[in-house]
């Protein structure tokens, strides 16, 4: 069994629940990392936890394959599973686990569209979310992909290369410098060069909009045939932009897994305020942000 596609609804979904090698992850994060209630059997897919690099000086950073591995082994997944990963918010840090696992070589997953409100507005089962997963350690290898995560050196060269668009998926507030950051210590403003796409305009009522209205979301921002580059607070709603772009046909394309967390840290990458991208820099190889 093999989703349809990197997005999957309740509809799909419902009829196949407890099917075998049918794996369903709960990738919730922040306040939601917590409800108390969970898809039937699904299993935690702890992004605030053991599956970002606990030694990375910024949050959400994708661990090593190594880590990875053992990690996803002890969720009970194995490499003929297929995955739908959900997150309690509808179209959030679902997405963060799917390209986390297209980029560790696995490709029979799907992100279930809306989420927990989703299946529950549907009148789907539930049940108590319970404090881990304790069934049998999986199969899993991580086979990693190189290039669709990337650093601050390829985001810093992409912003002046024109085949290349940075999209940034945060609010127009903090893309601006108007609104503060959530995280401290970080500078306001975005990327010299970069353009806004909030994540929250691919979204309608907790779920992806069709994919001719993503087309021409994205239309407006890159032209077809550039390589996408993707960031945001933390690397998690990047992968939204992510999913969407996949979605509305685009393949070429990368997850800055620092994202603002690093950039915005003080020290040399460059930063610029207002509405517009402003002027790209010069491409050169990007400093080393301070410690946090």
């Amino acid at each position: 069994m093999c989703p349809p596609g990197p997005l999957v609804d309740t509809g799909w979904l419902a009829p196949r629940l407890g099917a075998e090698r049918l794996v369903l992850l709960d990738a919730s994060v922040g306040a939601h990392r917590g409800a108390a209630e969970r898809l039937p059997g699904a299993r935690p897919f702890d992004l605030d936890g053991e599956l970002s690099d606990p030694a990375a000086p910024v949050p959400h950073t994708l661990p090593g394959a190594d880590a990875f591995t053992a990690a996803v082994r002890r969720l009970g997944l194995d490499d003929e599973d297929t995955v739908v990963v959900y997150d309690a918010a509808g179209i959030h840090s679902a997405a963060r686990a799917w390209w986390m696992l297209r980029a560790m070589g696995f490709d029979r997953a799907a992100v279930l569209d809306g989420g927990l409100p989703a299946w529950r507005g549907a009148g789907l089962p539930v049940e108590p979310r319970p404090a881990a997963y304790d069934g049998p350690r999986g199969t899993f290898t991580a086979r990693p992909r190189a290039g669709l995560f990337v650093g601050s050196a390829e985001v810093l060269a992409a912003l002046s290369d024109p085949a290349a668009v940075v999209l940034d998926a945060r609010t127009r507030g903090r893309y601006a410098g108007t609104a503060p950051e959530p995280r401290p210590g970080l500078r306001g403003g975005h990327m010299p060069g970069a353009v806004n796409l909030p994540f929250g305009d691919l979204l309608r009522d907790g779920r992806m909009r069709p994919a001719d209205e993503l087309r021409e979301a994205f239309r407006a921002a890159a032209e077809q045939g550039r390589r996408l580059y993707f960031s945001c607070g933390s690397g998690v709603t990047a992968c939204v932009l992510a999913l969407g772009a996949h979605l509305a046909g685009h393949r070429d394309l990368a997850v800055y897994d620092g994202s603002w967390s690093e950039w915005g840290l003080p020290s040399a990458l460059p930063v610029v305020t207002g509405e517009e991208p402003g002027a790209a820099p010069a491409g050169a190889p990007a400093p080393e942000p301070a410690a946090p």
